[in-house]
C-alpha cells in the first residue's frame, strides 16, 4: 500500500474520475486506434531503430513501412476474412447427425 501526500492523492483521484466521463473515452479512443497502428509499424517495420544514418534516409524508412503498412491494410481489406469458424466441442461432435436419426427411427 503506498500513502501518497494529499496533494497528489487528491490530483490522482481527480484523474481517475476523468477517466470515467464520455469526453476522456473519445478522446482514448482516438488514441487507442493510434497506438494500434505504432504497434504494428513496430511489430512489422522496426520502427524503434532506424537502420541508416541521418534524418533523410531515416525519414525514408519511415515512409516505406508507412506504406507497407498500408498495403497490408489493404490487402487485408480486400480479402474481406470470413467470421470466425467455432469449432465444434467434443461433447457436441457426439451428437447424432440426422442420417444416424433417421437409421435409429426406422427400426
Amino acid at each position: 500500500m503506498t500513502l501518497r501526500p494529499r496533494e497528489q492523492h487528491i490530483a490522482l483521484q481527480a484523474a481517475r474520475h476523468r477517466q470515467t466521463t464520455a469526453e476522456f473515452k473519445a478522446a482514448y479512443a482516438v488514441r487507442a486506434g493510434v497506438e494500434g497502428s505504432l504497434s504494428q509499424g513496430v511489430r512489422i517495420g522496426g520502427l524503434r531503430q532506424a537502420r541508416y544514418r541521418g534524418l533523410p534516409k531515416t525519414r525514408l524508412q519511415h515512409i516505406l513501412t508507412a506504406v507497407g503498412i498500408n498495403i497490408i491494410r489493404v490487402l487485408a481489406w480486400l480479402a474481406e476474412p470470413a467470421h470466425a469458424i467455432i469449432p465444434l466441442s467434443r461433447f457436441a461432435a457426439l451428437a447424432p447427425t440426422n442420417s444416424v436419426q433417421t437409421l435409429v427411427g426406422a427400426t
